[in-house]
This record gives C-alpha cells, structure tokens and sequence, in this order.
C-alpha cells in the first residue's frame, strides 16, 4: 500500500491531475483458484519456498508418511501443487480405492441430480425405489429421506454389515433420530440412477467425472461398489469441492448445496454433513457406536477443515482458510480403522510445521 501510495503522490508532483484518496485504492487482487486442465496431465506447481513455508519441516513430514504405510501424498495450495509425493513404487497414474472417501462422491453426485430437477433430497426414498426397498413397517420406512441417507440418521440397524439388500435393512428407530454409520447411503446411487432413467456409472461419469478430468471407476469390493483413481484425480475433486462445486466457469454442483453438504447435517453429530466429516465442532460420533466424544474432531486440523475419510486412511482434506487441500491415499497407518484415526492428528501437526 505504502508503495502504491507514494507512486500516486508522483504522479500529482508530475501534474497529473491526483484527488484520490489513499482509502479509495484498492488492494490488488488475490492470485483466482487455479485448475488443470482436463484434457491434459500438466498440472502447475508452487514451490513451498514461494509459499514461505519451512522447508526444512518438508522432509519429516514425508518420513512420516512413508513410515505410516502411504502410498501417494499431495498438498494443493489454491489449485497449484506444492507437495507431491509417491512412496512404496506407486506413482501418479497407479490406481488405488478411495474406500469411504468416495461416499463424498455420491452426496456431490446427488446434489447435482437435485440441481438437475431429477429429484428432491427432502423426499422420501421409497418415491424413487418404491415401498419395499427396507424390511422396516411402511410407516417407518416411508420416514426415511435421501437427506436422512446423506446425513446417516436413516433409524436402520447399521449393525447388518455391508449388504443393503432389503433384509438387512431393519428398522432401529425412527428416521432423524438415531445417528449410525451405515453403507445404506449406497441407496443414493439406486434414487440417482431411477430419478436420471440412467445407470449410476453414466449419470456419474457424464455429470461430474469427465467435467472436471478425473479418472477412474468404480468396482466392487465386498458387498460395495469402491471408487478406484490415481491421486491426482482425488485432489482434482477436492479442488472443485474447495472451489465451492466450479470448474474453472463452470458451476459443476451448486455453492448452495456445497455449504449445505459441508456442514452440520443433523442435531445428533454436529460434525457430520452429507457424507463429509466436519472439524472445529464440539463433539462427535464415531462409526459403530452411539458414543458422543466432547471436543473437535482432528484437534491439530484447522477447526474451518472439512473432509473425506475412508478405510485405512484414505484422505481429502479441505482447509478454505488456508486454501489447502491434502490428499492421502494408501494403507492403514496403524490398526485397519474407518477412517478416522490418530495417524489423523499428527499428520496435521506436521502439515502445520510445514505451511505454518
């Protein structure tokens, strides 16, 4: 400011005309969001340096990884790669399962089905997949939502296992009552696929994968079908999911249902949205117990981080506030976990020794 101000005062010693004042200049743009393109693999980088980050945290932090059974690391400061690093001879076009991670594609994939007009989240499921689709009472199953699917207040017995046939679907308690992790959000890719009068993988590939690049399929593992990419096409998501739903001018999945999916879903698990962990809230849940944990949910994370967590540590992390998105793909840091586990918490206090 001081040098733009002085450069004004020149100007008027020169005799140009001069009566702004110094309050009505304006600072100089920030630096907009930056994509790849998606027809190519380039991708620009930042160097941490430029960043004035601490360079000499770099190398723990990928000790840390490498020691912690990772196989592909990425840190996107405002769309531009800054970190990226490959461990255990995966490299950046080897595949590997997003597990629950891609749970967050299905909740962008039915936000983009409901800003299509194909269907409405506050209708009951049993609209698109008709009665039957549960084993619980017609009364009961005619409670349940897709928002009850996508916040996981659904009321039915997550203790079933994988399979979502109808029944394994059994009634616990009402919808919006009961919060329990359950793979009954599957169900969501079934209303997509009846509401498009298309198959889950056309709708999913027309409207959101190939618009934004990503590679990719989906495969079955289990009782599920699994989202299988290379890393770069899970921080291409995340990238559109920090860009609230654009690529580039393009608005993929409306900023009003990403604000929406992104936060507080239910009055159960205030760190749960559509299928997104939330942090920097009081309390939360954790999968398979109805256990209420008072304080944030990863402490050394920004308490603004929101994020993808999938079986053996899986991660996208989104940090708006510091224009972060961190990728980790690979096998479970420790123990096999859901998703969330202490590898969480100090990979972030060495995230935060680098870009601090």
């Amino acid at each position: 400011m001081k040098t733009i101000w002085l450069s004004v005062i020149a100007l008027c010693i020169l005799g140009f005309s001069c009566s702004t004042d110094p309050s009505e200049i304006q600072e100089p743009q920030e630096d907009s969001i930056y994509f790849p393109s998606i027809n190519s693999d380039e991708w620009e980088t930042v160097s941490p340096t430029d960043l004035k980050w601490d360079q000499t945290k770099l190398q723990p932090l990928l000790d840390y990884l490498e020691l912690k059974n990772t196989k592909s690391f990425i840190i996107l400061y405002n769309g531009k790669i800054a970190v990226e690093a490959y461990f255990n001879e995966h490299s950046y076009t080897s595949p590997w399962y997003w597990a629950s991670a891609g749970k967050t594609l299905t909740s962008t994939v039915v936000g983009i089905a409901e800003d299509d007009g194909l269907l409405n989240i506050n209708n009951k499921v049993s609209d698109y997949l008709g009665t039957g689709w549960t084993t619980a009472p017609l009364e009961k199953e005619n409670l349940i939502t897709c928002k009850n699917l996508l916040s996981m207040d659904s009321g039915l017995d997550d203790s079933m296992g994988d399979n979502v046939s109808p029944e394994n679907l059994r009634y616990i308690a009402d919808a919006g009552t009961r919060w329990a992790y359950h793979n009954v959000y599957v169900k969501l890719q079934d209303v997509v696929a009846e509401a498009s009068d298309q198959s889950w993988n056309t709708y999913f590939n027309s409207s959101l994968k190939n618009k934004i690049g990503m590679s990719g399929t989906w495969l079955p593992l289990d009782d599920l079908s699994v989202y299988w990419s290379n890393t770069r096409s899970m921080a291409r998501f995340g990238l559109m999911i920090y860009a609230k739903g654009k690529w580039e001018n393009t608005q993929i999945v409306s900023e009003n249902y990403i604000n929406d999916a992104t936060n507080t879903s239910q009055n159960i698990h205030e760190s749960y949205g559509y299928l997104w962990w939330l942090n920097g809230k009081s309390s939360y849940h954790l999968p398979q117990t109805q256990l209420k944990f008072n304080g944030s949910l990863i402490p050394n994370a920004p308490a603004d981080m929101f994020a993808a967590l999938g079986k053996n540590d899986q991660k996208i992390y989104i940090v708006p506030s510091k224009k972060l998105v961190v990728i980790r793909m690979g096998e479970a840091a420790d123990a096999a976990n859901f998703g969330l586990s202490d590898f969480d918490n100090t990979l972030w206090s060495k995230i935060n020794a680098l870009t601090n």
